[in-house]
């Protein structure tokens, strides 16, 4: 079997793409699962933060509320009525697993038939 670009470049991003799960998922230490997330929440801030709006009445009115119902939610938090905690976490982990499966699958397909493709060869070539 032929060892070409294509199959180095299946077997990198399945490799790549498996220890982005498992820093990702927390299996290897739940410091990574929180360094992860607190990435994503830090990007997302960045993000937020270039988007400016014009301040007008109902902008200004809209943050006031959202700042108490985020200090509200912290005094929940504080109190222990409400858990803290994402599922964002979880629904990368998924999708991150669901994208290694799709590799791992396509590497397992791309080698069988490479198999049938030498042994169709092999066999004509001895008819």
């Amino acid at each position: 079997m032929r060892h070409t670009a294509y199959h180095a470049l299946l077997r990198i991003s399945s490799l790549t793409l498996a220890l982005v799960l498992l820093f990702e998922s927390g299996l290897i230490s739940p410091l990574t699962q929180d360094l992860s997330h607190q990435a994503g929440r830090h990007v997302a801030s960045v993000i937020g933060i270039n988007a400016a709006i014009q301040p007008t009445e109902l902008n200004t009115l809209t943050a006031q509320l959202t700042e108490r119902e985020r200090a509200l939610t912290e005094r929940e938090i504080a109190v222990g009525l409400k858990e803290q905690g994402d599922d964002s976490s979880d629904i990368s982990t998924y999708i991150l697993s669901v994208l290694l499966f799709i590799l791992l699958v396509l590497i397992i397909l791309n080698y069988a038939l490479d198999y049938v493709r030498n042994k169709k060869v092999q066999y004509e070539q001895t008819a």
